[in-house]
């Protein structure tokens, strides 16, 4: 029997996604598990995977479309069969409802019909007046620009979208604020002639196809309004901002992303009892080691001092296994394996892809891997299990030139490693006498529900030992 097909969530964060390609055709045979679309969420591209077997009778959406989590984007179901009605239900259920109400009034003795038609009559009435409120409440040009946009596209006689609605993929808008351009000035190559990526890079280097600046005008001009607003905001570049008026502030719409790391490290920080532990490491054995490495590799590729912190905390977390482990409610959940998130700032947020048995891996493996999931994270382009399942995360702001901080727990994990950067200061060495040194400080920020002081304490006991005595991160 056929069946509709929703929009699965493909992220723990993810509320809506852009639906990037279909990867099947209408008509084709389908398996469990089979690859059937692309979807671009807040976070990175994801695979839509079907979980039925049949066949793909019917898409509900196209591609470059932005789809709600849940929300009818196929039918599925055996050769040949019907759509009609399912169609009709994904669309809002089209007469179904109707003829309900039909069949009931059908059921009802015929001395009942005239009363039945002034009732009928009455509820229109109803209706009537309802409709009239509703108008009367809602802002007067809310369908004008709607109707001018469709008279607009008739008389130009082509398919691109609406005028005063811009078609471009969240990674492209969040672009072009960046680069200050107008997408309104930029012509898409995306499909349905959506603005994606390349073109607003294109656009900023002078190299893309532009639509001319009077039809760029003309579809302002017929935009609502609030559309207006929305689309100058969009394209303003925040850098280079200046004020259109007296006012001391300007709203900035935020990305799918920041909303969402906005809820859910509020969550976090509300629900989960945070307690943080410093210490302050002797940074120059590691330094050395991370030199002597590099020496060794030549143009092989480069080890970094974070790759070495995330071997060593993979490492701790195997000696100190209870504070590898998650709050449950009712119990505590203990893995088995040892799974680092990496915190990686993006350019409208932030993402923590995730090395896979880290605890197991080399320092050369670790180190090829988070560059690639670095690199392909800054493009929107991790997949759903590459951002999912850490079971511990470090965070490392030391490049940047902080020294020290607290880092909010990620979720359901019950601890992160804040890293700061190494400082040259002076030290009093074993013999008693001051000598030039170098610090680094870490911050350990604790879920009390699971990992207490005396146990937080020792983890941190068992990453200083790993981190100022390097060479056994090779063992």
């Amino acid at each position: 029997m056929a069946q509709i097909l929703g929009l699965p969530k493909l992220s723990p964060t993810m509320e809506e996604g852009v639906l990037v390609r279909w990867t099947k055709k209408e008509g084709d045979k389908v398996s469990p598990g089979d690859l059937i679309a692309e979807v671009e969420t807040d976070k990175a591209n994801m695979d839509f995977n079907v979980e039925d077997e049949g066949v793909l009778l019917k898409f509900l959406v196209k591609e470059g479309d932005t789809v709600k989590l849940g929300a009818p984007v196929a039918i599925i179901g055996k050769a040949g069969e019907d759509t009609s009605a399912l169609e009709a239900q994904a669309k809002g259920g089209g007469d179904k409802a109707p003829a309900k109400k039909d069949d009931k009034k059908a059921e009802a003795p015929k001395k009942e019909e005239p009363k039945a038609d002034e009732k009928k009559k009455a509820e229109k009435a109803d209706d009537k007046k309802a409709d009239d409120k509703k108008a009367d409440a809602k802002p007067a040009p809310s369908k004008a620009p709607v109707a001018d946009a469709k008279k607009t596209e008739t008389a130009k006689g082509d398919s691109k979208p609406s005028a005063g609605k811009i078609l471009a993929s969240p990674l492209a808008k969040s672009l072009a604020i960046d680069l200050g351009i107008d997408l309104r000035t930029v012509e898409g190559s995306g499909p349905g002639g959506r603005i994606v990526e390349r073109d607003v890079k294109a656009a900023s280097e002078g190299g893309a196809k532009t639509r001319p600046a009077a039809e760029a005008h003309e579809d302002a001009h017929d935009e609502a309004p609030a559309e207006k607003k929305e689309t100058a905001i969009a394209v303003r570049n925040p850098r280079q901002m200046v004020p259109d008026s007296d006012a001391d502030y300007e709203d900035i719409p935020a990305s799918n992303m920041r909303k969402r790391i906005a809820a859910r490290l509020t969550e976090a920080k509300r629900d989960v009892p945070h307690f943080y532990l410093m210490r302050k490491l002797d940074a120059a054995p590691l330094l050395a080691f991370r030199q002597r490495l590099n020496d060794l590799l030549g143009d092989r590729g480069k080890v970094s001092v974070n790759d070495l912190i995330i071997k060593a905390v993979a490492l701790a977390l195997r000696r100190v296994p209870e504070c590898n482990a998650s709050w449950a409610g009712e119990s505590i959940h203990r893995f088995n394996r040892v799974h680092i998130g990496v915190a990686v700032a993006i350019e409208d947020g932030l993402v923590t892809p995730v090395i896979r048995d880290a605890d197991q891996k080399g320092i050369g493996s670790i180190a090829a891997e988070v560059r690639d999931l670095a690199e392909r994270a800054k493009h929107k382009q991790l997949k759903g299990h590459e951002i999912t399942g850490s079971t511990f995360t470090v965070s490392n702001l030391g490049m940047m030139g902080i020294e020290r901080f607290t880092a909010i727990i990620n979720p359901p994990e019950a601890g992160i490693l804040a890293i700061g950067g190494t400082v040259d200061e002076p030290v009093i060495d074993k013999a008693g006498q001051i000598v030039a040194g170098k610090r680094m400080t870490v911050t350990m920020s604790c879920d009390h529900r699971v990992i207490d002081g005396a146990l937080g304490a020792r983890w941190l006991q068992a990453f200083a030992e790993l981190f100022e005595k390097p060479e056994s991160l090779a063992l």
